[in-house]
């Protein structure tokens, strides 16, 4: 299999059947966690041809970097999913699992071990495909109905530190600008996410940028935020 070819940032190559070709260009990068430890099982679930799943990589708990599809070719690992007018988000992006319990198994902290593999790894991917910034979202973000990881607890600001992904906006305007409910979806559709789900979609963007409240209900702040990033890719602040 052409593309799995030890580097210096992936410690062990275990080939998984699992995978098919594109059908679209590289265009963005999802983060996930596994649910399932101890990692050996994840990595026995994504190389299971019966278990029909699979990602590109998977990264330990103690920062052990494991290659399981070649970035070429289309890992099976975001589902059904959404984001930005692509319904095979399979086909446009990489995926990347995070050796974790969940929220199944006693959600935590992510290590600092899995986070310092993680950011070189995410740096390569985004440089080597030209990934934007915003493309760079969690399970959660592209299958808000039924997905919630890597949830409330990854470190995104961190990353965002790095400049691999968005950064929580600070400067935010003052009053609610959205007139109501349905203006506020109308901008979260136009932001990227899936809005036939209503509530869980509301609750996947609070994940992402407010995750110290999650309840599915619009207010100021969360509308203040969709607002600024908006705000932000219409000035090309961005990519």
């Amino acid at each position: 299999m052409s593309g799995m070819e030890r580097d210096e940032l992936v410690h062990e190559v275990m080939p998984s059947p699992n995978f098919n070709d594109r059908a679209l260009p590289i265009s963005m990068l999802v983060l996930h966690y596994t649910e399932m430890k101890p990692v050996e099982s994840a990595l026995a679930k994504l190389t299971d041809p019966e278990a029909g799943v699979s990602a590109h990589y998977l990264i330990s708990e103690e920062g052990v970097v494991t290659q399981l599809v070649p970035e070429e070719k289309r890992a099976w690992h975001a589902g059904v999913s959404y984001w930005r007018g692509h319904k095979d988000v399979n086909s446009a992006s990489i995926g990347i699992e995070l050796d974790h319990p969940g929220h199944g198994g006693g959600y935590r902290e992510f290590s600092d071990a899995q986070f310092e593999a993680l950011v070189p790894l995410v740096a390569r991917i985004v440089k080597t495909h030209d990934i934007p910034r915003a493309n760079v979202v969690g399970h959660s973000d592209v299958a808000p109905a039924r997905k919630i990881d890597p949830g409330e607890l990854f470190p995104w600001d961190r990353l965002a530190e790095y400049g691999l992904c968005l950064p929580r906006p600070t400067k935010l305007a003052s009053g609610d600008p959205f007139h109501n409910d349905g203006a506020f979806m109308l901008a979260l559709e136009r932001y990227g996410y899936d809005i036939t789900v209503g509530p869980k979609t509301v609750e996947a963007f609070q994940r992402r940028w407010r995750p110290e409240l999650i309840d599915g209900q619009i207010d100021q702040q969360i509308s203040a935020i969709l607002w600024q990033l908006l705000l932000d890719r219409d000035r090309g602040a961005a990519r």
